[in-house]
């Protein structure tokens, strides 16, 4: 629940094995970078379904190795910060949030009432047994598309405009059926833009888990909801994984490139 601000030209003098950009706190990790033009509000939510939103000015600029300041108060040790979003009244974005279990909810930025950086934040989603915690954040209009997938390799892409905007304490809607034992992994917002070519990148887990975990979406299906399974459970199952997902490409067949690598 850290959060620092630092002026880019602080970083024009990039070293070939990079440079520090925050001092990283023991047992604490980066999430998010995001570029502000100093007059923006931003948002961030976490798993137990709560979200604050405050100006950026409440923080001050710092240096490169500055550590930070508290963004949000985190209440237990198992919680933790799943995203963060940079918005300004006015600019026509919702606020687009996901659970573990596949449920999601549109809600409009106007009922995340501007606070002092620091505090819990407000309900922006009810989490329950059924919709499990909340795993994702974004800033989304009607001309944007979601792609979601699951731990297990099933990915569904879904219009924006589909979604009716919502309360900011509801528990939304079912977004993906879920297989038993599943739960979603990663959300990437793509424009709606019909039939474009882009590109898939996958990575395999390791021999103990061994599922295809997506880090990033970043493709064109058409306008139409499409799923499809480029998973393969159990461990060294990692060529079939490979052909399972050139097939799945085979069947959208927009994307030019696709990466896989193995952990093992």
């Amino acid at each position: 629940g850290v959060i620092k601000k630092t002026s880019l030209e602080a970083y024009s003098r990039p070293r070939v094995n990079g440079i520090n950009a925050i001092t990283i706190r023991e047992g604490d990790t980066l999430l998010e970078a995001k570029l502000t033009n100093g007059e923006q509000d931003i948002m961030l939510a976490v798993r137990s379904g709560k979200a604050i939103r405050f100006p950026e000015t409440k923080v001050r600029s710092m240096g490169r190795s500055a550590s930070g300041v508290r963004a949000i108060t985190v209440d237990h040790e198992n919680d933790e910060v799943v995203g963060m979003i940079v918005v300004k009244e006015g600019d026509g974005f919702d606020v687009m949030v996901v659970s573990e279990a596949g449920y999601g909810k549109r809600s409009s930025l106007e009922d995340y009432r501007i606070t002092n950086r620091g505090g819990k934040g407000v309900k922006t989603i009810t989490v329950t047994e059924k919709t499990g915690e909340l795993v994702s954040l974004k800033a989304v209009t009607d001309d944007d598309d979601l792609m979601i997938i699951t731990k297990k390799g099933t990915m569904i892409r879904m219009g924006v405009n589909t979604l009716r905007v919502m309360g900011r304490a509801t528990q939304g809607v079912r977004l993906i059926n879920l297989r038993k034992g599943d739960e979603i992994a990663s959300i990437a917002k793509v424009p709606a833009a019909a039939a474009q070519a882009g590109t898939l990148a996958f990575m395999c887990g390791g021999a103990s888990d061994a599922f295809l975990r997506a880090k990033a979406v970043l493709s064109a299906m058409g306008d139409e909801n499409k799923i499809f399974h480029a998973g393969s459970e159990g461990a060294g199952q990692v060529a079939k994984a490979a052909n399972n997902m050139l097939l799945a490409i085979h069947m959208i067949g927009t994307c030019e490139a696709l990466a896989i690598g193995a952990a093992n």
